[in-house]
């Protein structure tokens, strides 16, 4: 098993424990194809950003970097709030406030933008609280559809 899918199963878990559900996907896939599937062929994006004071990205899944246009060497690592421009930057630090408050928050759109500079819509988002193995808070995690008309589309 890669790192990556490693790091997939972190954010399932910690997915399962707000919601009582794993992530989004195909119920044929045992579980190593399950998390191969997240990382490269998920119809939506996956991300994580650690817990710091500024925090910075730590995963992001295929369909994430298509959305953001970023190579991936240069997403890991990019302080989180790049990812939405600096108009809307507020309001998703509101949104970010209200996950570190109550573990998660979902049904989420907004604006985000690309390397490029160019705005795209992330549709039914959702943001949870990383857990480490201690239970305790390490970090954040976000699920989005890229296109409105796909939600809960895993083929």
């Amino acid at each position: 098993m890669s790192l990556q899918e490693n790091f997939v199963g972190l954010l399932d878990a910690a997915y399962r424990h707000w919601t009582g559900q794993g992530l989004p996907a195909p119920e044929h896939l045992d579980p190593q194809q399950r998390l191969a599937w997240l990382h490269s062929d998920a119809p939506y994006s996956l991300l994580a950003h650690d817990g710091g004071a500024d925090p910075r990205f730590t995963y992001v899944n295929d369909c994430a970097l298509q959305c953001f246009k970023y190579p991936r060497d240069t997403f890991i690592g990019m302080p989180s709030p790049y990812s939405a421009s600096a108009l809307d930057r507020a309001a998703r630090q509101v949104l970010l406030e209200q996950v570190t408050a109550n573990g998660i928050a979902q049904g989420y759109s907004g604006w985000r933008v690309d390397a490029h500079d160019q705005p795209f819509m992330i549709h039914a988002g959702v943001v949870w609280t990383l857990l480490d193995d201690a239970g305790q808070a390490c970090g954040q995690a976000a699920l989005f559809w890229p296109d409105a008309q796909r939600i809960g589309v895993l083929a």
